[in-house]
């Protein structure tokens, strides 16, 4: 089965980027959510997103107006799935919610249509006894800012049909991804498996009372020549993403979780999506 049309649950920050990126390269492509204020929201960053593509690559103005013209937003799952042959999910990072958007899905999505989690942590095979079609669910993984960053990690369950593996790694070529297929399934993938560990120091080092974030930040991009501290990324990423994953993890990452909640969350502050997190964005 050739990948035509494709459904991103899910158009928060990284949902919305996966969506413009995919309808860049001639897909048509329903992005969905849950409100009509997620979808203000997301209307928002894809200006925002667009413009900063189109800077990026060096679009035309008709590339980028053709990109969003194969692109559209709806608030109805069962019209957003319908006649999908991919559909990546989005949604926040929790097995309870991703859960229970795979039993609604079950009666809403063709047969034969491939299901992909946009997952940064949890395990395809944790998941795949929710959906309709285990053998066709895989995980499917883009990094923040994909048009630059454009690796996409795709990582099946034992029962993930192998034909499916490989519908997914064209797929992500077609939309100018380098496809990395692991081998196993692994935490985190590759990028995550590197990157977490990175971000959870840091985490310890502000909760400890070590350093600020800005001086965290300072050492590392002085240090090393990166062009972004770990808290820098926390905003990237996302603060309600950074505080589902610190919640199930251990005692300092708990306390890290319950610092996001108290000073970020509560306060509206959600990183780069919201215009403020560990830094403020105009």
């Amino acid at each position: 089965m050739a990948i035509s049309r494709v459904t991103v649950i899910g158009a928060g920050v990284l949902g919305i980027q996966i969506a413009l990126q995919t309808a860049r390269h001639g897909f048509e492509v329903i992005a969905q959510d849950v409100s009509d204020e997620a979808l203000a929201k997301a209307r928002e960053a894809l200006d925002a997103i667009s413009a900063q593509m189109q800077a990026d690559l060096k679009l035309g103005d008709d590339d980028i107006a053709g990109a969003r013209a194969r692109l559209s937003l709806t608030t109805d799952l069962a019209q957003a799935v319908a006649d999908a042959d991919l559909v990546i999910e989005a949604v926040p990072e929790n097995p309870q919610i991703k859960r229970g958007l795979y039993a609604r899905l079950a009666p809403l999505m063709e047969d034969g249509a491939i299901l992909a989690t946009n997952s940064s942590t949890l395990l395809p095979s944790e998941l795949a006894g929710a959906t309709a079609q285990p053998d066709r669910f895989l995980a499917l993984h883009f990094a923040n800012h994909i048009w630059r960053h454009n690796i996409a990690e795709i990582m099946g369950h034992p029962g993930t049909d192998p034909a499916v593996r490989d519908e997914v790694q064209a797929f992500a070529k077609a939309i100018g991804m380098v496809p990395i297929v692991l081998e196993k399934e692994q935490p985190g993938y590759v990028l995550n498996s590197l990157l977490v560990p990175f971000l959870q120091a840091a985490a310890a080092l502000l909760v400890d009372g070590v350093a600020a974030p800005q001086d965290v930040d300072k050492v590392w991009r002085i240090a090393t020549g990166a062009p972004l501290g770990p808290f820098q990324i926390y905003d990237i990423v996302g603060l309600n993403t950074a505080w589902h994953i610190s919640s199930a993890g251990g005692p300092k990452a708990q306390e890290f979780a319950r610092l996001l909640k108290r000073d970020f969350l509560d306060k509206g502050k959600l990183g780069v999506a919201s215009g403020e997190g560990f830094y403020t964005y105009s």
